[in-house]
């Protein structure tokens, strides 16, 4: 536009320079088709007609007089009000949309530095104040920038074409006397052009009176949205999306304590988490979000605040959102694009469907039917065709279908445990524990803690220690099946959804061939011990494989009979099917381990059987060895003794009187024998 002004300007000001200034014009027209506008859609019609113009002022590049106050009217006034008035509103309004937006920046970090403990209402009102003041100038000014963005695009239009056509209109006039050079057909073009001009200021004019009714509309429909955390009730929470974009205040870390937080513009683009800082061409990638988990935490006294970490554990980040439905719909979103729910046809229909069936995964149906039904009143007629609850007589077509159903697997009452209750502060059923070891540190990789204390699974072959995440726990009525473990994931991970709890707690499972521990990763403190012989079933989710689960079966319970059984509901690190292989391993070992004892017992009790046998055998030769000696002391004292006639007799000793007591002794229990 300058370099045309320019050249303008030397047409008025030099007439013996015509001829020149007359050539770079029509040069300069030429070129105007090698312009690229951001906002240029129709500037085909442009091209040619320009194209026209300059051939023709090419053509009247010879002549060197022009009447310069024609063309100080006709010609350099409509360039020159374009150039000085026009083009500096559109910079005054970038520069006053600039400040609008640095003020909204600076109100909305006073804002969210707002202290969420410390609750001030005059404060947070004059802060939201502040927010709303700040954000509506900030529309009604970009609002009036843009429009006038627009409208220039028209300005430009006739501030090209009326100067030309002035500047012919100059020429014709000056050159009365020498119309010979100018034929009908270029009136006829310049007639058209004028038309174009007239044409196209109605069309910007009704524009402009369209874009001004479009502003008051949208000021009055967005005076809501100005309030930085606007009322739920009147915005629901979308939970079904699977595509989102917004600002977000991110967490850095400066120190080993300080933190910084920075506003930028993050949004998702397939299961990518991108984010772009104010001043960049484009986004760059913050997070892969794939298989990724998030949840609601409290971070440095500030409102809204989540994170999200990585499928792989390995990296995490804060965000802060800036309103509590914000907040809730990064983290359905981001949860619903963990599930790849963005790949399918419809990604909102799919979402919905899903939402929908954990809203009816909660409490079955029958289960729900058979508690209302157990509450009437005995003298209450029921219809013949009643419900037979589980626990009907056995062998009747309803109790075949009841073992099928629901109630089979999951006790329709239980309550689900969200949190883990280490035996210290709740004693649980079945929960055995030994002397000293409730909160004494545990060594995961099974050595010794302290001098002269083993630890317990120090003796055990099999030491493997993995990341997991606690979903929740409820009492089931059946151990036998894997769907057992199904059953309880749907349920405690519709609770989950239903209530808005996300989160989770963090641990070590430590599986040895004794027992599955569950580690506090920070203390190492054992928060529960799961006895390897009571841990009947394991199953991994036959679709998200980072979901895995066990049964319990322990002594006590809400069951009537003395046994009772938990399943226990985890999700890892995509370790799943390793988690279950390694618990399968631990009770293979411990099965050869407890054969392989029974075999050594049942030895050692051949062998001292055998031992017995032996000490018999050599008592019994040792009896037969005495009874033939007390049989030849036998034979010698009944021996006829030639005895004097002084009366001498044979006196024994005492030691050959005991003997022969002994074998007379003998003989009676060898004739018994």
């Amino acid at each position: 536009m300058n370099q045309l002004y320019q050249a303008m300007h030397r047409i008025y000001d030099a007439q013996n320079e015509l001829s020149a200034a007359t050539h770079l014009t029509s040069k300069l027209l030429k070129e105007y088709e090698k312009q690229r506008f951001p906002l240029g859609g129709d500037d085909e019609v442009m091209s040619s007609t320009l194209q026209q113009f300059s051939k023709v002022i090419d053509e009247l590049s010879s002549c060197h007089a022009v009447l310069s106050t024609q063309l100080a009217d006709a010609m350099m006034f409509p360039i020159t009000q374009f150039k000085e008035r026009d083009l500096k509103e559109i910079l005054t309004l970038k520069e006053v949309f600039q400040i609008a937006s640095n003020d909204h920046d600076a109100a909305i970090n006073r804002y969210s530095r707002l202290s969420k403990k410390r609750e001030n209402d005059k404060m947070k009102y004059e802060l939201t104040e502040d927010v709303y003041t700040s954000r509506k100038k900030q529309h009604q000014t970009m609002m009036h920038y843009f429009c006038a963005l627009n409208t220039l695009q028209y300005k430009k239009k006739i501030a090209l074409l009326e100067p030309l056509l002035g500047y012919m209109q100059a020429q014709i006039s000056f050159f009365k006397m020498g119309s010979e050079n100018l034929n009908e057909q270029l009136e006829d073009f310049l007639t058209n052009i004028g038309t174009s001009v007239q044409n196209v200021r109605r069309e910007m004019d009704s524009d402009v009176e369209t874009m001004q009714q479009t502003i008051e509309d949208l000021e009055v429909a967005s005076d809501p949205l100005y309030i930085p955390d606007p009322d739920p009730t009147k915005f629901p929470v979308n939970r079904n999306l699977t595509r989102k974009a917004g600002y977000l205040n991110a967490r850095n870390k400066t120190g080993l304590v300080s933190s910084t937080w920075d506003r930028q513009f993050y949004f998702t683009q397939g299961g990518n988490l991108m984010s772009q800082a104010r001043g960049d061409v484009a986004g760059g990638l913050a997070m892969d979000i794939d298989n990724s988990s998030v949840m609601a935490v409290d971070c440095e006294d500030r409102r809204y605040c989540f994170q999200i970490t990585s499928f792989d554990g390995k990296k995490s980040s804060i965000l802060q959102a800036e309103s509590k439905k914000d907040h809730e719909e990064w983290i359905c979103t981001i949860n619903n694009i963990s599930k790849q729910i963005y790949l399918s046809e419809n990604p909102e229909e799919t979402a919905a469907r899903v939402n929908q069936s954990a809203l009816e995964a909660v409490t079955p149906s029958p289960s729900f039917q058979q508690r209302h039904e157990s509450l009437r009143p005995a003298g209450q007629s029921r219809p013949p065709a009643a419900r037979t609850s589980s626990s009907g007589s056995l062998g009747s077509e309803s109790t075949s279908l009841a073992a099928l159903s629901l109630d089979s697997l999951v006790a329709p009452d239980t309550p689900i445990q969200f949190d883990i209750i280490s035996p210290v502060c709740e004693d649980q059923p079945g929960q055995v524990k030994a002397s000293g070891q409730g909160s004494r540190r545990t060594n995961p990789f099974g050595e010794s803690g302290g001098g002269g204390t083993k630890s317990e699974t120090e003796d055990s072959i099999l030491h493997q220690l993995f990341i997991v995440r606690f979903l929740g726990s409820m009492e089931v009525r059946s151990d036998d099946s894997p769907d057992v473990v199904y059953e309880t994931m749907r349920q405690i991970l519709a609770a989950r959804a239903i209530h808005n709890i996300f989160r989770m707690t963090e641990s070590h499972l430590l599986v040895t061939c004794d027992c599955l521990k569950l580690i506090d990763p920070q203390t190492q403190v054992t928060r529960l011990t799961f006895p390897l012989p009571s841990v009947v079933l394991y199953a991994t989710h036959q679709e998200n494989k980072r979901l895995f689960g066990f049964v319990l079966r322990m002594s006590g319970g809400r069951s009537e009979s003395n046994l009772s059984s938990i399943c226990y509901i985890f999700e890892s690190n995509n370790e799943g099917e390793k988690i279950c292989d390694s618990v399968g391993l631990a009770k293979q070992i411990a099965l050869h381990a407890e054969l392989s004892r029974r075999t050594s017992d049942k030895q050692k009790e051949m062998e001292r059987v055998k031992e017995k046998q032996q000490k018999e055998l050599s008592k019994q030769k040792q009896i037969e060895k005495d009874l033939e000696e007390q049989s030849r002391l036998i034979a010698a004292s009944s021996r006829p003794n030639q005895a004097s006639n002084e009366g001498q007799f044979v006196v024994l000793s005492s030691s050959q009187s005991e003997e022969s007591d002994l074998g007379e002794d003998g003989k009676k229990r060898e004739s018994e024998a």
